[in-house]
């Protein structure tokens, strides 16, 4: 179980508030390591570390840099891009059996602090955390058509639980509503595509060969002969001749929410987010975000108006296909600053 703030609830025999000994380098930075593996919108790792060594403590930061101006002006994306890196660095810090105690926006005044996350210790990791460590490195986004078999109710069901326990909801909508979703995805896609910054934005992030950030062209999707394809549309991005392939007909969709819209609410979703999709790695079931409807200003039409209010952060597609390439990333050594202690080499 865990607190809506990221640390774990029930105390464990093995932990303690403080760690045995001093955390060394080359375990932050397989820390590190094992968080930027997290997803972001067009792979653009939004995020920075800083490790403190006086209160072995990791920081997270949002990285203005990498902040979408025109696809994500709030910073909603980078804040579930970076939820989903703090859920890594969590179950890499208790599979290092490392008690990972969390604290969301912990400074007011300093907006981009996002996460403290304290290294005490020692704990034991539980199977399922094992587990889910172990899907980090073999979770995609897969862009390319699923088969028509669909997602059995009991993976659904593991799904929807892991959301539930970092605070969020996640939704599986009918037929006739996931038709209305894809709808609103075409629409606010066209909409998108009009604008000259949206197609500059993709221009820069996605297309050609990539070895440290960005979609590769290997990775982008391909484009559905009839124009409705469950995936963005990359073709902005890319100069040469299309790729196509008939995507599934029934595209199988989940809306992951949360109860409010605050900065922390989003950093829950990004926890949320990665913790399904480790989940989805496990059961070997793919999936990829479908997000154009929550870029625009017409957002909240993508709540079901049969639901209860909350505020929806994600829509994802689920389904079996074939594997794909991951996406490159930068070197922790980019990421990742030191606190120097004075006296010490």
């Amino acid at each position: 179980m865990t607190h809506r703030n990221g640390a774990f609830s029930e105390p464990r025999a093995s932990q303690r508030d403080e760690p045995a000994e001093s955390v060394p380098l080359h375990l932050v930075e397989e820390l590190v390591a094992a968080a930027i593996l997290a997803p972001s919108m067009h792979n653009t790792q939004p995020w920075r570390f800083r490790f403190e060594p006086g209160g072995q403590t990791i920081e997270l930061y949002a990285d203005p840099a990498r902040m979408l101006r025109f696809g994500d002006p709030d910073g909603r994306a980078v804040h579930i891009a970076c939820g989903a890196a703090l859920l890594n660095l969590r179950l890499a810090a208790v599979v290092a059996g490392r008690q990972p105690l969390v604290r969301l926006i912990p400074a007011v005044t300093e907006r981009l602090l996002l996460a403290t996350v304290r290294l005490a210790g020692p704990c034991q990791p539980q199977a399922d955390e094992i587990e889910l460590h172990a899907a980090i490195p073999g979770r995609r986004t897969n862009r390319s058509p699923f088969s028509s078999r669909p997602v059995p109710a009991g993976i659904l069901a593991e799904l929807a639980q892991a959301a539930q326990r970092e605070g969020a909801v996640l939704h599986f909508p009918d037929h006739q509503e996931a038709v209305r979703l894809m709808s609103l995805a075409r629409n606010a896609e066209r909409q998108l595509l009009t604008e000259r910054a949206y197609r500059t934005e993709l221009a820069r992030w996605a297309g050609g060969v990539r070895d440290r950030e960005g979609i590769p062209d290997a990775a982008l999707a391909p484009r559905d002969p009839t124009g409705a394809a469950p995936v963005r549309d990359f073709a902005a991005a890319q100069p040469g001749p299309a790729r196509y392939a008939w995507f599934e007909e029934r595209p199988q969709l989940a809306v992951l929410a949360t109860p409010s819209c605050s900065r922390s609410d989003w950093l829950h979703a990004g926890q949320a987010l990665q913790r399904v999709l480790l989940t989805a790695t496990l059961r070997d079931v793919a999936s990829s975000p479908l997000t154009q409807p929550l870029e625009t200003q017409d957002a909240w039409l993508v709540r079901d108006p049969q639901s209860g209010f909350e505020y929806p952060q994600m829509i994802l597609r689920f389904g079996y296909g074939l594997p794909v390439p991951h996406s490159p990333r930068r070197p922790v050594s980019e990421v990742l600053d030191t606190v120097h202690i004075q006296g010490t080499d």
